[in-house]
């Protein structure tokens, strides 16, 4: 199946969705430039504004490096495509619709298959407080265990997706379930989810835990003996790391404008 990547005007959405569209392009670039992607698997999304119903995500079939503001495709929880001709990864619906539902205060969520991330979500022991940055996102993460999950297929009608079969239904309400309160989600022999208030916020998220995955990861294949922080400093960074109650740190909004700067230099072109 060849997928077209029709683009729409920007004066056919609201200022407001097309700030969010913008923000989740740039998303799907990063993803690129920090080497997180999978062909053209796992998936990214953003709640589309004043929708709570409604989310935008990529075109099923598109690298993320050709994904853009404009071509981004706006779905319902039921699943219908309510803005583009062209299919959803039937997984990412599955997965990104259970944790919008649970989670109101959600808004952003992204998925990866990371080598790094994949191999610690295969580790018993789950992400160790050997870092700095480890220690920052201690008190957010979660688990999830491997369960049925939908197949990477393409859908645009509810009665095509699988997760409206019962065994991934209730794959999903465990995924609501898991995610509690949390923020960052370790998918047992599968990968890593952020979510956030923001797109910025979710890919600070999911930025932080990458990194302590691939120095775990590099740690751990040394060999060597490790040294574990005394238990009152990881405390501390994990109350550090806790995103504040109103809106998202300022740390991460001036880390999300440094990335779009470099982004505008080197490919503006997410932002058609």
């Amino acid at each position: 199946m060849k997928v077209v990547a029709a683009k729409f005007p920007a004066n056919k959405f609201s200022d407001e969705e097309w700030r969010v569209r913008q923000d989740l392009a740039a998303c799907y670039r990063l993803f690129v430039h920090y080497g997180w992607t999978d062909l053209i698997f796992t998936h990214l999304s953003a709640r589309v504004p004043q929708h709570g119903d409604q989310y935008l995500i990529n075109p099923y079939g598109l690298l993320f490096s050709e994904i853009t503001a404009s071509n981004l495709i706006k779905v319902d929880f039921a699943g219908h495509v309510l803005q583009g001709d062209y299919p959803y990864n039937a997984a990412g619906h599955s997965i990104h619709t259970a944790i919008l539902k649970a989670r109101p205060d959600v808004n952003a969520v992204l998925h990866s298959h990371t080598r790094a991330g994949m191999a610690v979500s295969c580790m018993e022991c789950g992400l160790l407080p050997l870092t700095q940055q480890a220690n920052e996102v201690g008190g957010i993460v979660c688990y999830h265990k491997y369960g049925v999950v939908p197949n990477d297929q393409p859908g645009d009608q509810p009665g095509d997706q699988p997760g409206n079969q019962p065994g991934n239904q209730e794959e999903c309400r465990k995924l609501g379930e898991d995610m509690a309160d949390k923020w960052l989600m370790i998918m047992h022999n599968h990968g890593l989810l952020a979510a956030g208030r923001t797109v910025a916020e979710a890919f600070y998220h999911l930025y932080t835990l990458e990194n302590a995955c691939k120095v775990q990861v590099d740690v751990m294949s040394s060999g060597a003996k490790h040294w574990l922080p005394e238990a009152g400093a990881v405390k501390q960074l994990n109350d550090y790391g806790a995103p504040p109650p109103q809106a998202p740190g300022d740390f991460v909004t001036r880390s999300w404008e440094a990335v779009i700067r470099m982004l505008d230099r080197q490919d503006p072109a997410y932002k058609q």
